[in-house]
């Protein structure tokens, strides 16, 4: 689910300056677009690293409640969704555990067929999950 965050831009020398109050982060970036879309991945990174060590990721403060610090900031809402973030930049394998039958194994092995890339086949096809970064088929 996507949720919109305030994020203050600033003129720096060479950059956008961009200050994200309820993560506590600065980022930047060669224009605005680039200083938002450097926001949002700055917050998907900063929300799933605090998923995985158990922390409440922020709520969005109200954009009224946020006051620019210098002439000339512009205070503006990016959005963010953690768990669409997640599966197109979290890549990392984990190993699990799975139980087949003796016979079905040894036929596997026989024929030289990667059990792994056969069992993520078979997860996206269940879950309608299509290539790397997670889009529903449906979408396609």
């Amino acid at each position: 689910m996507k949720t919109a965050y305030p994020v203050i831009l600033s003129q720096g020398l060479n950059h956008i300056i961009v200050f994200i109050p309820d993560f506590n982060i600065n980022t930047q970036g060669t224009d605005y677009a680039d200083a938002m879309e450097m926001a949002r991945d700055a917050m998907g990174l900063m929300g799933i690293d605090m998923e995985d060590e158990g922390e409440a990721v922020p709520k969005p403060s109200a954009i009224g409640e946020i006051a620019a610090e210098h002439e000339g900031d512009v205070i503006t809402l990016v959005d963010v969704d953690f768990s669409d973030y997640r599966r197109k930049n979290d890549m990392r394998t984990v190993r699990r555990n799975v139980s087949l039958p003796s016979w079905l194994n040894a036929e596997a092995d026989k024929a030289g067929v990667n059990v792994s890339a056969i069992l993520q086949t078979a997860l996206k096809q269940e879950l309608r999950i299509s290539g790397r970064k997670g889009r529903n088929v449906k979408d396609l």
